[in-house]
């Protein structure tokens, strides 16, 4: 008697400087799982080689008895889930309106699905992690910037476009710092990182006290963090401050999506339980009762291979 082959997915995390590649099961067993350089510069028809190499490498490792059965595409930047287009991809010179899964479906004789990093770590949060079974779930990952991906009805919700789910872009203060994006008052000038560090930096060249130095000196996030967890003052300000702007950003998305569950990830994320006091403080201060009702603020469960995951569900 024959036995059914056991289905796995090829899972590419483009990353930046380097990309991953694993394979995953269809009960979230990541089998494989190895790292090449990106090497940027190289253009993209290199590049693509290379990451065609890699995948056939991966599916030439599948253990007995097992199928690779497609490829999933964690892309940073937006990108056409259904084309498999990336518009853009930062930090990956010539990158611009790319059909990735086209080209790399044509070296690798596999179906190649491909899609925005955040949205797949929500995807993967889903399926594989702290999310499992939840139908309505809204996710965040809060670390140089601010993504994250918002699944309804067990699916996860891409927009006209396929570009909804950018939480970090949500203005929050009506007259803030301009963003990256060109917006003002962003999430992401706030919550991130990238502002805690540049607050912190602001606060020293203006005179506060603190074990972070003086003027002219520029912390990071996590060195922020770190002070405040020793208690200093200003660190604790810096750190709740951030926290309760990510509070905000999480009562938006509450009150227009009705989730069950948010989960947290990214390096600002694993600050500690004093960020995440502050956070959950500022959800309950501003919500409506009625959405406070059996929700769950909580930490992402797969770190740094939420997207491989999210790749992985995509064509598993």
């Amino acid at each position: 008697m024959e036995h059914a082959e056991t289905p796995l997915a090829v899972a590419v995390d483009l990353g930046g400087t380097r990309f991953r590649v694993g394979l995953v099961g269809r009960q979230g067993d990541l089998i494989a799982h190895t790292v090449y350089p990106t090497d940027a510069a190289a253009g993209p028809d290199v590049i693509l080689a290379r990451i065609a190499d890699a995948i056939l490498h991966a599916i030439a490792s599948a253990p007995a008895g097992a199928r690779p059965v497609g490829v999933g595409i964690v892309a940073p930047g937006p990108v056409d889930p259904w084309r498999g287009v990336i518009y853009q991809a930062p930090n990956l010179p010539g990158w611009e309106d790319l059909p990735l899964a086209d080209r790399l479906a044509a070296l690798c004789h596999l179906p190649v699905r491909a899609g925005n990093d955040a949205n797949l770590a929500a995807l993967g949060e889903h399926r594989f992690g702290a999310g499992r079974g939840v139908s309505h779930m809204i996710y965040f990952t809060v670390s140089t910037g601010v993504g994250g991906g918002i699944i309804v009805d067990d699916h996860l919700l891409l927009g006209a476009r396929g570009v909804a789910g950018e939480p970090g872009h949500m203005t929050i203060e009506l007259h803030g710092r301009r963003c990256n994006c060109g917006n003002y008052g962003c999430l992401e000038t706030l919550a991130s990182g990238t502002a805690i560090a540049h607050e912190a930096a602001e606060a020293l060249a203006a005179g506060r006290p603190s074990v972070l130095g003086g003027p002219g000196a520029t912390p990071t996030a996590a060195e922020v963090n770190a002070a405040a967890e020793a208690g200093d003052p200003l660190a604790v300000e810096l750190m709740e401050t951030a926290a309760r702007a990510m509070g905000v950003g999480v009562v938006n998305l509450l009150h227009l999506f009705d989730p069950r569950m948010v989960v947290i990830g990214g390096g600002v994320s694993r600050s500690g339980e004093r960020w995440w006091r502050a956070l959950r403080a500022e959800v309950e201060r501003r919500a409506m009762p009625i959405y406070l009702q059996g929700l769950q603020i909580v930490p992402a469960a797969l770190r740094d291979d939420a997207g491989l995951y999210g790749a992985a569900a995509m064509v598993l």
